[in-house]
């Protein structure tokens, strides 16, 4: 069986990164930029970091900010006839993962209106054009939605997110500026890089898992270990190693999927208005518990990864237990509640253990699993 990787045309990393938006917009002869970017960051000033840039060489724009946490499929629709009023060519998607996951629906609906019913998208939709050309400029470092192939939209009526895949919504270059990400507070931080160890956790070992995505995913492990806490803290240090890390994590995951962590997340996300990665960051050492009877030779290389003392003198099991530890110990330190009372009801499990059932994430899982058994692992966390 062959392995496919689809990653961007071109990416950009570092300290300054974001010098690079004009040439290339400008080289290759775009005229008006849609710049989608949540109302946050506008208002914090992080989004002018980059339409300076775009003043300064008198590059025209229009800003789309009707961009909620959780996307939703209005958030889309209202974004495609945005784009269409400003007569735009290109867009700059600023943002974490709801900024992104906006304008990568839209790119792909304004090249493929056959899919204007945003819930048509769901899945592998067999869409024919690439979407609209498009810069991505993370400025969390969780979710690399700009080197993915994913975007998750909710579904405000039927209370549920769903998860879309699709090579076309690529975006065609990623900025990576860690400058971007400085201004994010303690929590924000801390609930993204959990989400990316999560990418990189359950990339590993998905069933899709492969030589190359194995490489990716070990590496990310191991910066976002090293690096997480001192993010957390604002150190530059901490910052540009997250950077780099969230991003090689998308870059796996994105290619061989995910699992019941994702799944079980973001019904969460959709029901209660959970933030993503803090939802992730709770449920990832359910996971790794649940799928320990077919994944325990998988945890060591993990382990390894993340510095665990002594794993190396320890059997398959006990490697298994420790690597488990220090993701509770890491998602701790950064201020993670460690289950989910408070946030999940009772009542509500039902519905989301069949949610998570029905979650694309959830087929790449490494142990097949069921809605009763998805409905037990959140009932543990009451």
């Amino acid at each position: 069986m062959a392995n496919r990787i689809v990653l961007n045309t071109i990416s950009y990393h570092g300290h300054g990164a974001i010098e690079n938006i004009v040439p290339e917009l400008v080289n290759r002869g775009f005229k008006k930029a849609f710049v989608t970017s949540d109302a946050s960051l506008i208002e914090f000033g992080v989004t002018k970091k980059v339409t300076d840039l775009l003043d300064e060489a008198n590059f025209a724009y229009s800003i789309y900010s009707d961009i909620k946490p959780n996307p939703t499929i209005e958030n889309v629709q209202n974004g495609v006839e945005a784009f269409h009023s400003a007569d735009a060519d290109c867009i700059i998607a600023i943002g974490g993962g709801s900024s992104m996951d906006t304008a990568k629906a839209i790119g792909i609906i304004v090249e493929n209106p056959e899919f204007s019913d945003v819930r048509s998208l769901e899945g592998v939709a067999p869409t024919k054009n690439h979407a609209v050309f498009t810069i991505a400029v993370p400025t969390t470092a969780g979710t690399a939605a700009e080197v993915t192939i994913n975007y998750v939209i909710t579904d405000v009526e039927k209370k549920r997110k769903f998860v879309c895949v699709d090579t076309n919504d690529i975006p065609e270059i990623a900025v990576v500026d860690p400058d971007m990400m400085s201004s994010m507070p303690k929590s924000l931080t801390a609930a993204t890089g959990m989400d990316a160890l999560t990418h990189a956790i359950e990339g590993y070992i998905t069933k899709g898992a492969c030589a190359i995505s194995d490489m990716f995913h070990l590496e990310a492990i191991r910066l976002i270990a090293a690096n997480l806490r001192s993010a957390v803290e604002n150190k530059p240090e901490g910052r540009e190693g997250m950077a780099l890390g969230q991003y090689i994590a998308g870059m796996g995951f994105s290619n061989v999927g995910l699992g019941i962590v994702h799944s079980m997340a973001h019904g969460l996300s959709a029901l209660y208005d959970t933030p993503h990665g803090v939802a992730c960051a709770i449920l990832l050492p359910v996971g790794l518990e649940y799928n320990k009877p077919v994944s325990l030779t998988r945890y060591r290389a993990i382990g390894k990864a993340m510095e665990v003392p002594g794993i190396d003198r320890m059997d398959d099991a006990a490697a298994a237990d420790a690597t488990i530890a220090a993701v509770r110990k890491l998602s701790s330190d950064v201020g993670i509640p460690g289950n989910l009372k408070g946030i999940l009801k009772e009542e509500d499990i039902q519905f989301l253990s069949e949610s998570a059932f029905a979650d694309a994430c959830r087929p790449g899982n490494p142990r097949d699993t069921s809605i009763e058994e998805i409905a037990e692992l959140y009932r543990s966390q009451l």
